[in-house]
This record gives C-alpha cells, structure tokens and sequence, in this order.
C-alpha cells in the first residue's frame, strides 16, 4: 500500500502545510495572553531560546522519523522498531492530539462565532463591552457547543478530502494572507498613543520576573506552537518526497513561527497598554484587543472581520494536522474509509470537548487542582504531555533508530556539511532530554 500513499505536491506546499499546522491558536491566540502572564519580554526569549535550541532539533527529527518510514506516526515506529514498545509514542501522540482538540476546538469555535459575528457587524460596535461580549459568548452554553460543532464539520470535510485537496490547497492561500494582514494590524497598533509602553514590556526584559512556572510554560509553548511532540509532523512528513531538505524545510517553518509570534506581540502589548488594559487578561486578551483596535482604523469593521476569518483559517490548518494524525492512525493500510474514520473522530471530539466548552459557564464551578476543565485540559497537554512526548521522541531518535537511515534522511537534498548533522545529534542526544527534564525537576521545585 505504501506506493499508493498521497504526497504533498510541491516542497512549498509541504512547508506552508507544516507551518500552517504550527501557527495557529498556538503563535497568535495562546503565545500573547502566556506572554502576558509571566513577565512579557523576558518569557518571550526564554521561548525564542527553547524554539530554536530545542523545538528546531525535535522538529527535523519528526520529519526525519515520518519521511523515513513513509506511515503514520503509530505504523512509523513499529517499523523503525519492530518488536519493541516504541509504537507507544505513536499512541501518545494520537491520545495527546485527541485531548488538544478537545479544548482547541473550543477556542475555534469561539473565533468562528466571532467571524459570524463580525460580519454582521455585532463585534466591532460592541462599544467598550468588548470583555461582556467575549464573556457573553463562551459562557453560553448554546453558543460554544453550536461553535465547537460548526468548526468540527469544517475540519471533518477538509480532512475527507485527503492531503492535496484539503489541507495543502487551503494552506496555500491562508497563510500568505494572515502574514499580509498582521503585519498591517501592527502598524496601526504601534502608532496607538502609548503603544511604546507595551513594546518596551514585550521586547525589554526583565528576568526577575520569570519564574519556575513560566519556564515550564515557555518550554510548553515552543513545543505547542510548533506542532511537535504528539508526531503529528511525523504524520506530515510521511508524505514527503525525498527530494525536499527536511532541515530547510524545518528552518523555514520555525522561522515563520517565530516571525509570527513577533507579530501577535507587537500587536497585541502595544495596543494592550496604549488602551489601558492588562496584559495578563488570560485567555480572552485577543478577543478583547483585537476589536478595539480594529475600531480605531479607516473600514475597521471590514479589516476586523477580514483578519478574523484569515484567523479562523490559520487556527483551521492546525487543526486539521490534529485531526489528521488520528484519521491516518486508523487509515493506513487501506482497511478503513477515510471518510468514515473522520466522521467517527469528529464526533468523538465533540463529545470529549463538552466539558471544556462548558467551563467558563455552566461548569466553571468544577475546578481540577484549582483550574477550570479548559484550563486543566491545557495544563496537561501543553505542560506534561507535550513535554513528555518530546523527551520519548528525543530517546528514540538518538538511542534506537537507525543512524545511518537518520543521517541519510538528513543530508538528502542539500549541501550541508557534515558537521551540522554532528550539531544536530548532540543536540537531540544531550541537550534536548536534559533541558526538558531540568525545567520539569525545577517546575516541581526539586532543582
């Protein structure tokens, strides 16, 4: 069956398809409000540092396992590593996406309700109750499970039609627009009287105010807005063609991350402090900023509902790479439809994503060691799951995979020398499982 496996059409479809699945609610909804809780400038390089020393290598090592074994992430370690317990990462992955979704499909049904709402034009002339509107809408009951539903069937279609003519064919037209629109949304946040206050809280440090927690959650961050972990870019990659550079092509995703995590802060904190608000509003910061500072623009109600559907379509691409790791887990080898399977997932995340949908209404009395379902969902993906699922990865590419296919796969298709696959071992041998261990031994206060 493996000849009959689709393929990504070109090297840039691949590269926008990865990125996409990267940024999404990880760079541009979850990146500002974590900024904003734990110190701003000085989390931001901490998460800079753990992006490129650390996501950079894990990332070139899903691609290397994926395009190695041409299957999906559970069918590619039991065939790097026959008769072990190795397949085990591939099942975390599909337990670990299937828990993201079920709280990251909430935050993008709150983003599709608010691009229906946007073109109606009921957000931007909500007036200065942007955080009652935000509030209105994710504590009603009603509204957040017709929002998780309506964006559950967008990503079950998209994901029936396979990789060329779903998720690669929406890529390519999302991502080059959301950069366009961004970049535009922070010139105007920067000429807003008092944005310097926040670019100086965004971009000058201040490392007394990193804690513990907030390097777990910096390190959570790299590895949420990149997508890896959970192998779903192991899955990606599984489609690749030989004739791409995985390390390029991982560059080039991270770079872009990273580009468009600058720019969700240099909108996001200049227009925070210019309006007088506070940086650590949590998980409704962007909610309640991005209209406001929409409002103060030439045609902001079109712009405002423009970018929150640029937006909708970036947190989609991500999803879809969710969705993806777990239909192809149950696809491969032909015996089940793709259509069924993704029906049968869909409906499995909603029911799953209930409890988080309804935590900040009906149960947001319901508290998990003092945090809401939602809150507690996140917790475990993003500060233990992800994490650990790295740290497996880590293991099995430096101890027990092939070398020489490892090596292999690394220097196809470029010129580099050999030295830069030396750098690249050690770090994925040493500084990559010792860095996730200190922060977690630090995080439980016993370093």
């Amino acid at each position: 069956m493996q000849n009959k496996r689709e393929q990504w059409s070109s090297k840039l479809g691949f590269i926008l398809s990865s990125a996409g699945a990267a940024i999404g609610l990880g760079a541009i909804w979850k990146f500002p409000y974590v900024a904003g809780m734990n110190g701003g400038a000085a989390f931001f390089l901490v998460f800079l540092a753990f992006t490129v020393l650390i996501g950079l290598p894990m990332l070139i090592s899903e691609f290397i396992i994926g395009r190695g074994a041409k299957q999906e992430a559970i069918s590619a370690y039991k065939k790097l590593a026959p008769d072990s317990l190795w397949d085990n990462i591939g099942k975390l992955g599909v337990i670990g996406c299937f828990l993201l979704l079920s709280f990251y499909c909430v935050v993008g049904g709150w983003v599709l309700i608010y691009s229906l709402l946007s073109i109606v034009g009921q957000v931007i002339h909500a007036g200065a109750n942007y955080p009652e509107l935000f509030g209105k809408v994710t504590s009603s009951p009603s509204i957040t499970l017709f929002g998780l539903a309506l964006y559950l069937l967008i990503n079950i279609i998209v994901i029936t039609f396979g990789i060329k003519n779903g998720i690669e064919r929406a890529s390519k037209y999302m991502m080059p627009l959301l950069f366009l629109f961004f970049i535009v949304l922070v010139a105007r946040s920067l000429t807003l009287d008092g944005a310097m206050a926040g670019v100086e809280f965004f971009l000058k440090p201040d490392f007394t105010s990193v804690t513990g927690d907030g390097i777990l959650y910096a390190l959570g961050q790299s590895f949420f807005a990149l997508a890896v972990g959970f192998s779903c870019m192991v899955t990606y990659s599984s489609y690749l063609d030989k004739s791409v550079s995985i390390p390029a092509s991982a560059t080039s995703v991270v770079v872009m991350n990273i580009f468009v995590s600058l720019l969700a802060g240099l909108a996001i904190f200049p227009a925070v402090f210019a309006l007088g608000l506070e940086p650590t509003e949590g998980p409704g910061l962007l909610f309640i900023v991005l209209p406001t500072v929409f409002s103060q623009i030439p045609f902001g109600e079109f712009f405002l509902c423009l970018f929150l559907l640029l937006f909708l379509f970036a947190t989609l691409t991500s999803s879809f790479s969710l969705l993806e790791i777990i239909v192809s887990a149950f696809t491969e080898g032909g015996k089940r439809s793709r259509k069924g399977v993704s029906w049968v997932a869909g409906a499995a995340v909603f029911l799953a994503g209930i409890p988080a949908a309804l935590s900040m209404g009906p149960l947001s009395d319901l508290l998990i060691f003092e945090k809401t379902i939602f809150d507690a969902t996140d917790y475990l993906v993003s500060n233990i799951l992800l994490p650990l699922g790295n740290l497996l990865i880590a293991v099995f590419i430096s101890f027990k995979m092939n070398k020489a296919l490892i090596k292999q796969e690394f220097m196809l298709a470029n010129s580099y020398p050999p030295q830069l696959f030396a750098v690249w071992r050690f770090l994925m041998r040493w500084v990559v499982p010792l860095t996730i261990a200190i922060v977690y031994l630090h995080s439980l206060g016993v370093i």
